[in-house]
């Protein structure tokens, strides 16, 4: 079973192969990864933060079809709205500034809290994390401590875009590390234009 923090993958991306949004279809890339590791794919899960209609009107457009788009294919998402923060206004010359973070808040906890309650339910032999976030290490020693009590293996894998100009090497500790290279990432693309019209 996949579990895709869908913001922390677009990131690392980002930073090792210059995509510019996340532009990787979940269920390709996924099977990809399973087909490498000789497992068997199964559900897909996509957790990410949506920006309001209200703060970013283009991106708020693109996530509510990419959704859409994704939910008909079969995959389960969910979504948390962006929290705001603005930072007080400085000086750049003689220039306010007035800059706006987008922050998001749940994510994690939903996603791993998902995790514990499909593993007590025994949903899945392997779940394969989509993310580097170390936040999630925690969640990981409670699913081990799992395997222990239903006397069986559970593997847990993360999986992440790895290269020369990667920020970081490392998956999730306790887990299995799978890199995923640009020619891997590249061909799981989905190649569909989300943007809402006249974005």
């Amino acid at each position: 079973m996949a579990f895709f923090d869908v913001q922390n993958l677009f990131r690392h991306a980002k930073d090792a192969f210059g995509h510019h949004h996340p532009n990787f279809d979940p269920l390709k890339l996924h099977a990809r990864v399973c087909e490498l590791k000789g497992w068997r794919p199964t559900l897909v899960r996509y957790y990410t933060g949506i920006p309001s209609a209200v703060e970013d009107p283009k991106w708020h457009g693109y996530w509510s079809n990419r959704i859409l788009a994704l939910k008909r294919a079969g995959v389960h998402v969910t979504t948390r709205p962006l929290r705001y923060r603005h930072l007080p206004p400085s000086k750049a010359g003689d220039t306010p500034q007035n800059i706006k973070i987008a922050q998001e808040k749940g994510i994690d906890l939903r996603l791993a809290l998902d995790l514990v309650a499909l593993a007590r339910k025994r949903n899945f032999d392997v779940a394969v994390i989509y993310s580097q976030d170390q936040d999630l290490a925690e969640v990981v020693e409670e699913i081990l401590e799992i395997g222990k009590e239903q006397e069986r293996r559970i593997v847990l894998a993360s999986a992440f875009p790895a290269g020369p100009r990667a920020t970081s090497g490392r998956g999730i500790d306790r887990t299995e590390w799978i890199k995923i290279t640009q020619n891997e990432y590249d061909a799981c693309l989905d190649p569909r234009d989300f943007r809402p019209r006249g974005a």
